[in-house]
């Protein structure tokens, strides 16, 4: 959508489209530029139908666990959640170069990162274009984007929320006709969906403000780099990406 804070996407702008199949998976995608994330280097990707990117292994799995992940998977899950593209949207990618889709990208994680400038070589953007939830008898879909980027020394990954209807998927006992609800509020209970990244080892993750509630149908509005829907990071080191988190104010992720 013009004006969007998504970066262009869809077969036009040579996107690759991932099988319509419940929690299906894109092919490997060989990286072009290898990717650090947590001090380790990943020469291979996997966009799944499930709103994640993970590295080495396809994750097929749709009721998210919490983060950090006992089995050490490493992987960036913009929304994971039981997406189901057989009954509506699609899921796109591709590894870009593109002189002018990087120069966009460098100028705003500049802007973010004012005290490590960054000129971007590679990116692999990632596309969930108006994704149903499994079991939906409704016409809800989300639409989020996850793009990772390097200069070959820095690595970091933005996350995109454009529009989000839909928390939960029928099998996660939400509601078929809202994609609402799921998750009774015990402590194990699955969480209904996850945002975040889990980098592979037990102390570096990070879970998105109102991960695992219902408060994420409002990640359109919440952000770490004062863009509403946008969350940045910075992931080749752990660190708290160089700028204050969120905080709470009124009940509202600011």
């Amino acid at each position: 959508p013009t004006g969007s804070l998504l970066y262009p996407y869809g077969p036009h702008q040579g996107d690759e489209t991932n099988p319509k199949h419940d929690d299906g998976t894109s092919e490997e995608i060989a990286l072009s530029i290898p990717f650090t994330f947590y001090g380790k280097s990943y020469q291979t990707a996997f966009v799944n139908n499930n709103g994640v990117i993970s590295f080495d292994k396809p994750v097929r799995q749709y009721t998210p666990d919490p983060f950090p992940l006992a089995d050490g998977r490493p992987f960036v899950a913009p929304y994971w959640a039981d997406v189901d593209n057989v009954l509506g949207g699609d899921i796109f990618y591709r590894q870009t170069t593109d002189p002018a889709l990087l120069a966009d990208i460098s100028q705003d994680i500049t802007q973010y990162f004012p005290k490590s400038p960054f000129t971007a070589t590679w990116a692999l953007v990632a596309t969930w274009d108006q994704v149903a939830y499994y079991g939906s008898t409704s016409q809800k879909g989300n639409t989020f984007q996850a793009v990772l980027t390097t200069d070959s020394k820095m690595f970091y990954i933005i996350l995109n929320y454009w529009d989000i209807q839909w928390t939960t998927g029928a099998a996660s006992d939400g509601d078929a006709e809202t994609g609402l609800g799921g998750t009774p509020a015990h402590v194990d209970s699955p969480p209904i969906f996850q945002a975040g990244f889990n980098s592979g080892d037990d102390t570096n993750f990070y879970n998105i403000p109102g991960s695992e509630t219902e408060g994420i149908i409002n990640i359109t509005t919440t952000s770490n780099v004062q863009v509403p829907g946008r969350w940045v990071f910075r992931v080749d080191d752990f660190q708290v990406t160089g700028v204050e988190p969120p905080q709470l104010n009124n009940n509202c992720w600011l």
